[in-house]
């Protein structure tokens, strides 16, 4: 099968397709022949920083059939499809996937679709719901047109937000994010991004960071899910009473399962009735990895960028 490592660190150029044997799945995952590969901006960051051992492997949202149970998996069954996070190497024909974050991917749904929803609205819920907004409150989304960013600002709007602001680096993406349900959009360096909301949620971090808590309502709330890192002056905490909140998605669902859970199922129900859609950028053959990262660093990206193994479903898996 083929996989996609990297050998040093550095930009797109360092990702090399591989062939190796398949992974057995170890106790608690599935071994998934996979159909969809998200890439993300997280991920596209490791490979750069320097922060991956090596050789190194990215981990990341699969979508699937699934080929075989490890041991003390249950609920599951060979040829089920499925979508859920490989932790060891996602960007590969055949992986493994932890059988905690699999759900199947219901009638009427693609890979494709399953693999643009399924984690970045997780991340999205999970924003929002930590955030707890205010019925009918403000809601800015940095990131805006990002995997993440296109969704939160569909459900902020599915939510009730009686005002979306979407905050982006291009004004290319305002027809994109309009269409979505933004009632602004704003650009990164304007002068001003409007009136002060009631609730930022920020998925870029660095720079952005310290921007974004000054458009945080006095008394209101910042929500932080970045892998950028950044700092704020505490100062601007206390001047008005804002508070700001981290976010990661391994600590939420495992300490608010239930909700994890229900956020699954309103995923799933708003897009059958058409009203949360998943936009995807591109999707790329496995081989083009590297072109996949570029147009995530670019930051052109309008939805998801996924990656297509497209296997042979018919030829079996060895070992």
């Amino acid at each position: 099968m083929r996989r996609v490592r990297f050998h040093a660190h550095g930009g797109p150029e360092v990702l090399r397709v591989e062939e190796t044997e398949p992974p057995a799945p170890a106790p608690g995952e599935l071994l998934v022949r996979t159909e969809a590969i998200g890439v993300t901006l997280p991920g596209v960051r490791r490979v750069r920083e320097g922060t991956t051992p090596l050789p190194g492997a990215l981990g990341g949202e699969v979508a699937g059939e699934v080929l075989a149970l490890g041991e003390g998996v249950t609920g599951f069954a060979a040829g089920d499809r499925i979508v859920g996070i490989s932790f060891s190497c996602a960007y590969a024909e055949v992986t493994t996937a932890a059988a905690f974050t699999a759900s199947r991917i219901p009638e009427g749904a693609t890979a494709v679709d399953a693999v643009a929803l399924v984690r970045g609205g997780h991340v999205a819920l999970a924003a929002l719901a930590t955030a707890e907004p205010a019925p009918g409150g403000s809601v800015l989304i940095t990131g805006a047109a990002g995997g993440v960013g296109h969704l939160a600002v569909q459900l902020a709007r599915l939510q009730g937000a009686s005002r979306v602001v979407a905050a982006v680096g291009s004004r290319d993406k305002t027809g994109f994010l309009r269409d979505l349900g933004a009632d602004e959009v704003v650009m990164y360096g304007d002068d001003s991004w409007g009136e002060p909301v009631d609730t930022v949620l920020d998925g870029v971090g660095g720079e952005i960071l310290p921007r974004a808590l000054t458009a945080v309502a006095p008394g209101g709330r910042l929500v932080f899910f970045s892998s950028g890192g950044g700092t704020v002056p505490a100062r601007e905490l206390l001047s008005g009473s804002r508070t700001i909140t981290g976010l990661t998605m391994a600590r939420f669902a495992q300490t608010r399962p239930e909700l994890y859970g229900r956020h699954r199922s309103e995923l799933w129900r708003r897009f059958a009735e058409g009203r949360l859609r998943p936009a995807v950028h591109t999707a790329l053959p496995l081989e083009e990895a590297a072109k996949a990262h570029a147009v995530i660093e670019s930051r052109t990206n309008l939805g998801k960028v996924v990656l297509l193994p497209r296997t042979d479903p018919t030829r079996p898996v060895s070992r």
